[in-house]
């Protein structure tokens, strides 16, 4: 059984129609599916397909593209969202200084208030920094907030020490299937703080690249993960299973 911890099933192309995606999934061994957000409406359809679909988990957050757009109540919303059963983190938070979409004073302010608000409510945290890392890392020092995933993980393996030293995981997503920096650094972490995920619909894996990624190619993701370690793929899902199971407090399902 296989997890994709990142899955935006409430984006184009798939909240439309979600169910073939979530079928094939299911037929590939990936048995629960968690939808970040970036956005309130994409919040509310997160909790929509939770509520509709048994194994989709969802995430409420503001994603730092959107943090200048964010409602002025946008915390109390995101609070409400936290107490539904089917929340198991909020997210998808943080900060990107690659694509600058929003200023990056916006950007601090809504990842600061969002990371104090999981910290009260006790939730882990999904975390999106590209080109950022010492912001990153300093607004999560200054809450002592690291229980968190850092997704689609790009930085360097001394950055990936210090969040792992903090208490904090990773994960990967299809990229580990063709960049061999990625394949390198994942090489030298242990296992056990990593996670699957596809980031989908973009990033798909080795062999469908060009193709709208989903979760079912998650599958892929903990292939390469077998590969790099040396491990079968059934202990790999196993590993990574119960490393998501644990950190988003997901019940087997």
């Amino acid at each position: 059984m296989f997890i994709d911890t990142h899955a935006h099933l409430n984006l184009d192309p798939f909240y439309d129609d979600p169910g073939p995606y979530i079928d094939r999934a299911l037929q590939a061994g990936v048995t629960r599916m968690i939808v970040p957000s970036i956005d309130i409406e994409s919040s509310e359809r997160a909790v929509a397909l939770a509520e509709k679909y048994g194994p989709v988990f969802a995430a409420a957050g503001i994603h730092p593209h959107e943090s200048a757009k964010a409602p002025k109540d946008y915390l109390r919303i995101i609070e409400a969202f936290l107490s539904h059963p089917k929340v198991c983190a909020l997210g998808e938070i943080g900060m990107d200084h690659y694509r600058d979409y929003a200023p990056r004073h916006a950007q601090l302010k809504v990842f600061r208030e969002q990371l104090e608000l999981a910290g009260h409510k006790d939730m882990p945290v999904i975390i999106h920094n590209r080109a950022a890392d010492e912001d990153t890392l300093s607004v999560m020092e200054t809450a002592g907030n690291f229980h968190a995933q850092f997704h689609c993980f790009g930085s360097d393996r001394e950055f990936a020490g210090k969040v792992l030293s903090e208490g904090a995981l990773i994960s990967f997503t299809g990229v580990i299937t063709f960049s061999g920096k990625a394949k390198a650094l994942a090489g030298k972490l242990p296992p056990e703080k990593l996670m699957t995920e596809t980031d989908c619909p973009w990033m798909a894996p080795v062999p469908y690249r060009g193709r709208t990624n989903e979760p079912a190619y998650v599958v892929e993701v903990a292939r390469a993960y077998a590969e790099i370690f040396g491990k079968d793929i059934a202990s790999v899902a196993a590993i990574t299973r119960r490393t998501a199971e644990t950190f988003f407090r997901l019940q087997e399902p």
